[in-house]
């Protein structure tokens, strides 16, 4: 799945959807996009992250006690 950093509006990939997704974790493997080659893969945190549209992500994947 690609994703927007917030700060700087270039595209990354999360390689592992169950990271992203999880509350529990505060940070997600990703890959960043630059030009035709694909860089290392690195943590970045999801506070970082937004969908390519500029928006959050969901609530229910960075907060454990999203029910509360």
């Amino acid at each position: 799945m690609f994703l927007r950093k917030a700060d700087s509006d270039d595209l990354v990939r999360v390689t592992n959807l169950k990271e992203l997704t999880d509350p529990f974790l505060t940070e997600v493997t990703v890959r960043e996009q630059a030009g035709e080659e694909e860089g290392d893969p690195m943590a970045m945190a999801k506070s970082a992250l937004r969908f390519p549209s500029g928006e959050p992500l969901p609530r229910c994947w960075v907060d454990p006690h999203y029910r509360r």
